[in-house]
């Protein structure tokens, strides 16, 4: 459901076993172009973590063909992106949704121009999560990581307001992000 009815609307990558799995929506409005994503996670064996890359290359060339769109990607990214988006770094350094192969994921989404809205207005903030695995009492003592995220192209990030995590709402591992940005129409 949308307020405002959306010129289309595609439940598609472009890779066969993504769009299968249902881990993409892209909304398209006059104005701006909003992707939702659920990468998948990588798992503890090599060819679901080279299957979570072949996701991201897909993306990059999608990304590529709407060059100088105004872009908001939104979802669970399944990475962390820098020590302080988990809370153990250290005890996590090689392991999935933190290994390096990973990481490199969002650097390169970063040099395609986008921007992580939440460190734009958090640069160095920490113990700011969005997912906590069920076990060890992980969210009750914050020991969690940030993998949900907004990124958002040059435009759109010039008129943003505010970026945060919802970090109070449960119901779920994950707990709401989002933003706030002054959507007036684009020259």
């Amino acid at each position: 459901y949308t307020k405002q009815k959306p010129k289309k609307v595609t439940q598609k990558l472009g890779l066969k076993r993504f769009d299968q799995e249902g881990r993409i929506l892209q909304i398209e409005y006059s104005d701006f172009i909003l992707i939702n994503l659920y990468f998948p996670h990588g798992g503890r064996q090599k060819e679901n973590l080279n299957y979570k890359l072949e996701c991201y290359n897909y993306l990059f060339n999608l990304l590529k063909k709407k060059g100088g769109k105004n872009i908001i990607l939104v979802g669970d990214f399944n990475i962390a992106h820098t020590e302080i988006d988990l809370a153990r770094p250290k005890s996590n350094q090689n392991n999935i949704m933190f290994t390096l192969k990973e990481k490199q994921q969002l650097d390169k989404l970063i040099k395609l121009g986008f921007s992580d809205t939440f460190r734009n207005f958090n640069e160095n903030k920490i113990n700011n999560y969005t997912w906590w695995p069920y076990s060890f009492n992980a969210r009750e003592r914050n020991l969690g990581w940030r993998i949900d995220y907004i990124f958002t192209s040059k435009k759109v990030t010039s008129r943003l307001k505010n970026a945060f995590i919802l970090n109070k709402v449960k119901g779920s591992d994950h707990c709401p992000v989002g933003i706030k940005w002054n959507r007036r129409p684009y020259q």
